[in-house]
């Protein structure tokens, strides 16, 4: 991994950033993330700060790249985007992408042999020794494999070129080098054999097979595959094998053979070939069956998952000793059988001896679903066996369909499959053919047993849904209406099948404004109606009432259950809370939604609706459970979010929170974080989904409301979510005073001007701070007195009033040692700490602040210990005790790296960076602010613009 400017090598740095660079060169344009870089540096074990070491290294890499371009070479910047961070360059300044781009276009059709030679050659050039020499790791390795892979494969692709120019001596060096470098690739071989005996020394091509084949025997105890023995034959008969060539589409893919004379090599680009399958019998036409339906019009958007098909196709053409088989997954109504159809429409060429197809009808809605007898039945007429000639018995026909399939290349597709054992019996077993199946459960049972390639089928995104509606209803319309096509996108969730219908109904009415249609599908409780063709296969909420019906009654149940959740996502404790049940069984019917695509798990335990998916099951359970069954479900589920939440707050502000809970309704499934790490991961996969679950609160749920928003406050906070706190805080308001409820008042108070206060109103902030205080007071709360006084020491200090911030702290300080709560003491001491040494009071400081300090230790405070340990080091600098401030800034960053307060941690890098240059330190001071730099990039907080300019200085020094 080098960076080479105008001739001259620029050092990048110590190995871990060569490897961050060379993964952010590998994606040069696209956006890499900070656990992708983490995950290539260490592979599966991390170190605590390894996130902090990927952005220092990302701050060095992003002045490299700013020196480099200063110095007039071409542009290359290291940017922040949305998804990680982008090495933004043209890619050929990347030799692996420059050898890419040559290789591909000495692949053109259109390119004489004379260029392919030359584009070739300079690919070659580029390539100095191993590839990310230097560098450990399992990504490094896997790049190296692959790159040399595709290395010997350019080399034998280039070989052919000169072959076929007759310039066998610019041929057998190189050759010989790569055959020395990698003497089991059998393709490197052959093409060796092949210069040699064309430049008449066919005794050393001789000698290269027995050494090739005695290497093979010894280190894998194989013998060399047919390719090398046909070249190998044909040499010792004096014949000149053909050079294997890019193969014509639609070609045989049999030996090419002349009368009386031995084998000679088939074209293929392929590097290891298989032995062929038998020629097929001569038929009459009628017997090459052409089943596929007629591919659906106007199919767009779905490039990768063709590609996917087609790599497939490609990869193990004339490979596998077997059938291929792709297994299609994915919802009701996501283009799972359109894809299959224009898929294999689109390769028909390769398979010249018939295409089958059948609908298993897996989920149809009248139960007729097709039994593997008749599917199997069918495909023998197909081939036109004669009805005598058709044994009786499954097992008996099922041989006699893989007998004819024996030396053929057929296409079989089976569409809508229920499961594996629908599709086992109807499976080809014959080199050479494929099988192409689609189901709404994923069919992981052929993936294990016969080797299936997986591949799930996702909705589509915005432009490719807008595509469809163009290739269906015209750009025209489109283009008159693009807020109506903007909402028909959204409302329609990407769902190919909602989308169609929705363009069938727009196409039938041409001089119909899209946005009447519109009207219609923002009115969610009509959407599914708005969304209805009129025909069966049509309907939307016909095509999920089949997968439905096919759930088990504990399934189903759980499916209509699950329309109650407000989502957006949701695990599986949250899920058993919701069905009542244990989370054993939970998770046996999470599996079986998921295999129905009813459900998808995007995230491990992570379970979400597709949104009409969500619409319709929400209808079913208004449907088919009564008001009671709903509100007991409900009451379970906001138990669970409301216990859990209380529990994992605890862990994380060990602070007394001033809101008592009801008990938790049976059922309820109330988890309970073992430790702050464990706290903090819950809250940071429920956070959005606790606040949905106040925003969806239904009526007679408002004590939940003001409850579950006091709990989730600090979280809120501590992670910058100020907008989400503020709207939080106003509904708990609004709850809390539709029963007249003080205590929630007064917490909702708190609140709402903790973020109003972080979100920069201090006017409306200490308003609110005011009335929380009388009603707290009113209640007799300390531990509630104390908090707000706490946030009000916060906000007069960040005022500039040190004098009232230090009357606030102290006022906090009385009322928790009233409240008997040892956390908030050591808050408070370390607020009254803080602004005495702004005072300049600097001993009296410090004997506050450790005094706080031991409090939070026995309190086990996290955030607590990193707060104190940072005024500490701000103490101790001003006190001219450099070195002891050094160890208390490193303890206070690595805490707020621990707790997820990033803020805080660059600021808190960017004192200790000074602190390293104060005692003459300047690499450590480098480092320390690269990372403190790196952060603030990473954050973009408008508040932070000032400190970026400071710490871009201090870089500069």
């Amino acid at each position: 991994m080098e960076l080479s400017v105008g001739g001259h090598i620029t050092e990048v740095g110590p190995p871990q950033r060569r490897m961050v660079m060379a993964a952010l060169a590998v994606e040069v344009g696209r956006p890499v993330s900070v656990a992708t870089l983490i995950d290539r540096v260490w592979d599966a074990d991390p170190p605590d700060a390894a996130r902090r070491a990927v952005h220092a290294h990302i701050a060095m890499i992003r002045r490299v790249c700013k020196q480099t371009t200063d110095r007039g070479a071409q542009p290359l910047r290291l940017v922040r985007r949305s998804g990680g961070y982008v090495l933004d360059a043209d890619p050929e300044q990347v030799d692996v992408h420059r050898f890419r781009q040559l290789v591909d276009r000495a692949q053109e059709a259109e390119q004489t042999d004379d260029t392919k030679a030359s584009l070739l050659r300079e690919a070659f050039g580029l390539w100095r020794g191993e590839p990310l020499s230097g560098l450990q790791g399992q990504w490094a390795a896997r790049m190296r494999e692959t790159w040399q892979r595709q290395r010997v494969d350019a080399v034998v692709g280039w070989a052919r070129v000169e072959l076929r120019r007759g310039d066998t001596d610019a041929v057998i060096g190189p050759l010989a080098d790569l055959v020395a470098e990698y003497p089991l690739v059998e393709p490197l071989a052959e093409m060796l054999m092949r210069t040699l005996h064309d430049a008449g020394r066919s005794a050393e091509a001789l000698d290269r097979y027995a050494t090739v084949r005695r290497r093979l025997a010894e280190e894998l105890g194989a013998e060399p595959g047919p390719a090398l023995r046909t070249v190998h034959q044909a040499i010792l008969r004096g014949h000149r094998p053909l050079a294997a060539g890019p193969r014509p589409a639609g070609a045989s893919s049999r030996p090419v053979t002349a009368p009386g004379t031995s084998p000679q090599l088939r074209p293929s680009p392929e590097p290891r070939l298989s032995p062929e399958p038998r020629p097929s019998a001569k038929r009459q036409p009628s017997e090459t069956p052409a089943q596929l339906p007629v591919a659906v019009r106007g199919f767009t958007g779905r490039d990768e998952e063709m590609n996917r098909l087609v790599s497939i196709l490609d990869a193990t053409r004339g490979e596998s000793p077997a059938v291929v088989i792709s297994a299609v997954s994915g919802m009701a109504g996501v283009g799972k059988t359109a894809l299959a159809v224009h898929w294999a429409r689109q390769v028909e060429s390769a398979f010249p001896d018939g295409q089958l197809y059948v609908n298993l009808r897996g989920f149809d809605p009248r139960g007729s679903v097709v039994t593997p007898t008749e599917a199997v039945r069918g495909f023998l007429d197909a081939f036109g066996v004669h009805p005598d000639r058709i044994p009786p018995g499954l097992e008996a026909q099922v041989g006699l369909y893989r007998s004819l399939l024996a030396g053929r290349r057929v296409l079989v597709v089976l569409d809508n499959a229920v499961d594996e054992q629908q599709v086992r019996p109807l499976l080809p077993g014959a080199a050479g053919c494929m099988a192409l199946v689609t189901s709404r459960n994923r069919l992981t049972g052929l993936a294990v047993s016969e080797g299936a390639h997986m591949l799930s089928v996702d909705v589509l995104g915005p432009g490719a849904a807008r595509d469809v509606l163009a290739e269906r209803i015209g750009t025209d319309r489109l283009t008159a209406e693009p807020d109506a096509v903007r909402d028909i996108v959204v409302r329609c969730a990407g769902l190919p099948l909602a989308l169609a219908v929705v363009a069938a109904r727009a196409d039938a009415l041409p001089h119909r404004p899209l946005s009447t249609l519109v009207r219609e599908l923002r009115e969610e409780r009509n959407r599914l109606d708005a969304l209805d063709a009129g025909e069966s296969a049509s309907q939307v909420r016909a095509a999920f009432s089949w997968s439905y019906r096919a759930l088990s009654p504990g399934a189903a149940r759980l499916f209509r259950l699950l329309g109650l959740h407000p989502g957006p996502d949701t695990g599986l404790a949250a899920v058993a809370a919701l069905a009542g049940c244990p989370p054993q069984e939970a998770r046996e019917l999470l599996s079986e939604l998921t295999r129905g695509h009813l459900l998808s798990e995007h995230a491990p335990g992570r379970y979400t609706f597709h949104d009409l998916l969500r619409v319709y099951a929400g209808e079913l359970v208004a449907e088919q459970d009564d008001a009671r069954i709903r509100r007991a479900a409900l009451q379970r589920m906001f138990h669970h979010y409301l216990h859990t939440a209380r529990a994992a707050d605890a862990l994380v502000t060990p602070q007394p929170n001033p809101v008592s809970l009801p008990t938790a309704r049976r059922g309820a499934n109330v988890e309970k974080p073992v430790d702050y790490d464990r706290a903090l991961a819950w809250f940071t996969a429920e956070w959005a989904v606790l606040l949905e679950v106040l925003r969806q609160a239904p009526e007679g749920f408002e004590g939940h409301v003001w409850r579950l928003t006091a709990v989730l406050t600090t979280y809120l906070d501590r992670n910058g979510y100020w907008q989400a706190l503020e709207d939080a805080g106003r509904r708990a308001l609004a709850a809390a005073r539709l029963h007249h409820d003080r205590a929630g008042q007064a917490c909702a108070h708190r609140s709402l001007g903790l973020a109003l206060d972080r979100l920069r109103h201090p006017d409306p902030a200490r308003e609110h701070y005011a009335q929380a205080l009388e009603l707290f007071a009113g209640l007799g709360s300390d531990a509630g007195q104390a908090r707000t006084y706490q946030h009000l020491a916060r906000l007069s200090g960040t005022q500039g009033d040190r004098r009232q911030a230090l009357e606030h702290a102290r006022r906090s300080l009385r009322h928790y040692r009233a409240a008997g709560d040892r956390a908030g003491q050591s808050a408070a001491l370390n607020h009254i700490g803080w602004q005495l040494a702004h005072l300049g009071d600097h001993h009296q400081a410090l004997t506050h602040c450790e005094q706080g300090l031991a409090l939070a230790q026995v309190a086990g405070d996290v955030n607590g210990l990193a707060h104190t340990w940072d005024s500490l080091g701000y103490i101790h600098r001003q006190l001219g005790q450099d070195q002891r401030a050094v160890e208390c800034y490193r303890q206070a960053a690595e805490l707020f790296h621990a707790t997820g307060e990033r803020n805080h941690e660059a600021r808190c890098l960017t004192c200790l960076g000074d602190c390293y240059h104060s005692t003459h330190q300047p690499a450590p001071a480098q480092e320390t602010w690269a990372q403190a730099l790196a952060i603030t990039d990473e954050l973009g907080l408008a508040e932070d613009e000032l400190l970026r300019k400071e710490i871009h200085q201090r870089l500069l020094r």
